[in-house]
């Protein structure tokens, strides 16, 4: 029977050599009566916790051939594995494979006299990339390394195409992002960033918690999208008969609870924006917001500068990284440097840039490189110079602080300066990271402050020069 004759797959036109093969092996696979694609495993631990088990209690055993030197598993008993085989080497009457699940790998040994004649070659007929369930007995090898000694063994899942090259992966980084799932199949390293994204998130938790803060749930479905300036997706409330907006921020709802009388929250958040992205930016992204009661910005910098630290010391145990781009070393021991945003601009761009009228200012910026439209105001071409020129420079843990009114509308102004309000911008490796500020609690100047952001996001305010 051929293969488009038996049922295993359908289309058979336009696909590779290797899945034609892997097909005819599911093929006989269903004609010898074994199922390749099975249920539920019983018993089954991690390879992480057999290996565990074994070095706490394995006891001496002697060799059983030159190959192998064999130790007892620690309860003397059989142990049952899953996980996808990522490498075999057949050495004769003997195959070595890899073993892989999610809390890492294991060496496998299957030999002819344990398995039977029979068993022993439905196990050479299995392929790199097929998920299997293994029972036997842990041991340990001549060179050390704790391995199953294979007893029995079920295919739970034939895989039907074959895995990326072993050494190089999936290069194309386009292709590593839209198949994510085949990247964590072969990139040991993307597995370990997503692990340690699982435990950031729970240490997170684990240290806002031990605080007093109280973790909520937010809309994420909003009738009027707020507390971010960016463009949000749309969709439609049937329900309703209202258009809606999936959010670009959680603040406003956070605030209510605030009002409401809850004194410390947060929320590790989705957030959408419809907007580019890039390797920074991405339409759809997670987000912590955090608010407390009777605090101000500097006690926000406190709580982030410690929650920093002790996330990185406690799910990486250490404080220093490597920078994204080039070679400098990045401390998040605190304490972190505070600086106005005022100072950063003077110590780029000259003690007497903010004495200089609007077509210094162009010419200076032009000078740096920077490409200045003409339409822009003193305060636009100020921030297109700290955006463009003094952002990326900030590698160590930074605090910019008192920033221009007109960018947060939300914060209180600095005590004596209505021109700039107390608020931080935490950058780290030359990008913002976080922002935080001591909030405007009088409603009728945020209603001012509303109503001129209005005016200028319609172009109707009148230029400064």
């Amino acid at each position: 029977m051929s293969v488009e004759d038996s049922g295993a797959g359908r289309d058979t036109e336009n696909i590779s050599e290797q899945q034609r093969m892997r097909r005819e092996k599911l093929r006989q696979w269903r004609e010898a009566g074994k199922e390749p694609f099975g249920g539920r495993v019983e018993g089954a631990i991690s390879s992480a916790e057999a290996i565990s088990r074994f070095e706490r209690g394995e006891e001496a055993g002697q060799a059983e051939n030159p190959n192998v030197s064999e130790h007892e598993n620690s309860e003397g008993a059989s142990i049952t594995l899953c996980g996808r085989l990522t490498a075999m080497r057949v050495m004769g009457k003997s195959i070595f494979a890899d073993l892989r699940d999610q809390s890492g790998r294991i060496q496998v040994y299957a030999k002819k006299n344990s398995l039977g004649e029979e068993n022993f070659s439905w196990f050479k007929f299995l392929d790199l990339g097929d998920i299997v369930s293994l029972r036997g007995e842990l041991f340990r090898t001549r060179a050390g390394e704790a391995t199953l000694k294979v007893e029995s063994f079920e295919l739970l899942s034939k895989s039907l195409r074959p895995l990326p090259e072993k050494w190089h992966g999936l290069t194309d980084v386009e292709q590593r992002y839209r198949q994510r799932y085949v990247d964590l199949m072969v990139n040991e390293q993307a597995r370990r960033v997503f692990r340690q994204r699982s435990e950031v998130v729970r240490e997170i938790r684990r240290f806002l918690s031990e605080r007093d803060f109280m973790e909520v749930e937010t809309p994420m479905l909003q009738s009027i999208p707020g507390g971010a300036a960016a463009r949000p997706f749309e969709t439609f409330y049937n329900a309703l008969n209202s258009p809606m907006y999936l959010r670009i921020a959680p603040e406003l709802y956070l605030k209510r609870l605030l009002a409401g009388g809850f004194e410390r929250v947060f929320e590790i958040n989705r957030n959408f924006r419809n907007e580019g992205l890039d390797r920074r930016h991405n339409p759809e992204f997670t987000m912590v917001e955090i608010y407390q009661a009777y605090s101000d910005c500097r006690g926000m910098m406190e709580l982030l500068e410690q929650l920093i630290a002790h996330t990185t010391e406690n799910v990486f145990g250490q404080r220093q990284f490597p920078a994204l781009d080039g070679d400098e070393k990045i401390d998040l021991t605190p304490p972190w440097r505070r600086v106005t945003y005022r100072q950063l601009l003077k110590e780029r761009m000259g003690e007497d840039w903010f004495d200089l009228n609007k077509d210094d200012m162009r010419a200076r910026a032009q000078a740096e490189g920077l490409k200045v439209d003409q339409s822009l105001s003193n305060m636009e071409i100020t921030h297109e110079v700290y955006e463009k020129l003094i952002e990326r420079t900030l590698i160590q843990p930074t605090f910019v602080t008192r920033l221009p009114s007109w960018l947060v509308p939300l914060a209180k102004h600095c005590p004596g300066n209505p021109e700039e309000v107390d608020v931080f911008e935490l950058e780290i490796g030359g990008q913002e990271i976080a922002p935080g500020y001591s909030e405007l609690n009088d409603p009728l100047e945020q209603r001012s402050r509303f109503e001129e952001q209005a005016r200028r996001a319609a172009g109707t305010t009148e230029e400064t020069s």
